[in-house]
């Protein structure tokens, strides 16, 4: 089984942390639609003839585009590739582009899954990110999507910034458990070269961010979602039984995914490749047939470690059986070996043939990844 990304590279606003490929500038909005239905055409080969069981328009802010584009490029899509007729299509929002004739909209063109940016339910947080909605327009759009028959949905919040106390980051988990979001994507705030976040800590306007703060929240988030029921199933990822995110878990189990748009990512098992992040250049590239990206050819040992690095991630670990099976016995014993120190001091675990982390390993997940590259 496989997936399709479609990046939409536009937003209404910059939001102070983020260094995803996005113009505030709508533009292009237009010829952006008619080059990512030609390279949906182009690449058609890409992934064979293997069923695709997840989509998923992400960005940027896809919502921007409307619900006419998106059946465009769905339609598109289906008569292009093998999209299963259960296939999970995922769509990324903003609270301040739905209301209850666009989610009708959406969900008629075959949409039946929405990620919704929600950050925070503090208005202080969201103006201090540079988002463009306000927390009411969070609890009224999550309570109108259910009305609309979305059944399944996510939400993303972020901790560890400097306006959000313990007690604020407590009652946003709080407040997501009460209106019973079935999915949730919490990500510490990071600070990324080049963004606006960055360059204000650079010149002494905001402090630096405090990684200890971002430690107290995951170790909250932790421990209240799992009160209420919620599966911690990847780092950043908690969901209720039976709704995981198939299009993400299809990332983290190494299946095969095509990217369309300007800096989306694809990856057939050997290879990954990259589209140019530019979207005049992207759109100039496409009206003459051609697909703007760079490819890499992955070694063995490349091939390797990013199997370590996003198996670790999940709550099913990283199967001895097959980094043997597909990487060799040897690679197999050496990482055991080199396991054992993070088995000692409690931040893994071996169980039968699956070694996975601890809570407490979870916090050094990247550093732990690392240590045991080849």
């Amino acid at each position: 089984m496989a997936g399709i990304y479609l990046h939409i590279p536009f937003c209404k606003k910059a939001c102070h942390y983020c260094n995803f490929h996005f113009s505030t500038s709508l533009q292009l909005r237009d010829e952006m639609v008619d080059c990512l239905a030609a390279e949906a055409v182009l690449q058609r080969a890409y992934l064979g003839n293997e069923p695709v069981s997840t989509l998923y328009f992400g960005g940027g802010t896809p919502s921007l585009l409307g619900p006419a584009a998106i059946q465009r490029l769905l339609d598109v899509l289906r008569a292009n590739y093998n999209v299963l007729p259960d296939a999970e299509i995922t769509l990324e929002a903003n609270p301040d582009d739905l209301t209850p004739a666009t989610l009708r909209a959406f969900r008629e063109t075959g949409v039946n899954r929405l990620s919704i940016g929600v950050q925070s339910f503090f208005d202080e947080d969201l103006k201090w990110m540079n988002r463009a909605h306000q927390a009411s327009q969070s609890v009224e759009c999550l309570q109108e999507a259910r009305a609309a028959g979305f059944g399944n949905f996510s939400i993303d919040l972020i901790y560890g910034g400097p306006t959000l106390t313990d007690e604020r980051w407590e009652a946003n988990i709080r407040q997501a458990v009460a209106l019973n979001i079935p999915h949730l994507s919490c990500y510490a705030l990071t600070v990324e070269p080049g963004t606006a976040l960055d360059h204000f800590i650079q010149h002494h306007k905001i402090p630096a961010i405090d990684p200890d703060r971002a430690a107290k929240h995951f170790a909250i988030l932790m421990e209240e979602l799992e009160k209420a029921g919620y599966e911690h199933y990847e780092i950043s990822n908690f969901a209720l039984p039976g709704m995981h995110s198939r299009h993400n878990s299809s990332y983290w189990q190494g299946k095969h995914y095509l990217g369309l748009g300007p800096s989306a990512h694809s990856f057939n098992g050997v290879s990954r490749q990259w589209n140019v992040a530019n979207n005049p250049l992207y759109i100039q590239s496409l009206k003459k047939d051609t697909v703007p990206f760079e490819i890499e050819m992955l070694s063995p040992s490349m091939a390797l470690n990013e199997h370590i690095m996003i198996s670790l991630r999940t709550s099913a670990g990283c199967s001895m059986v097959t980094v043997g099976e597909r990487f060799g016995a040897d690679k197999k014993d050496q990482l055991l070996a080199a396991s054992k120190e993070f088995i000692r001091k409690g931040w893994m675990l071996q169980k039968e043939d699956r070694l996975t982390l601890t809570r407490e390993g979870r916090f050094f997940a990247d550093g732990i990844a690392a240590a045991l590259f080849f």
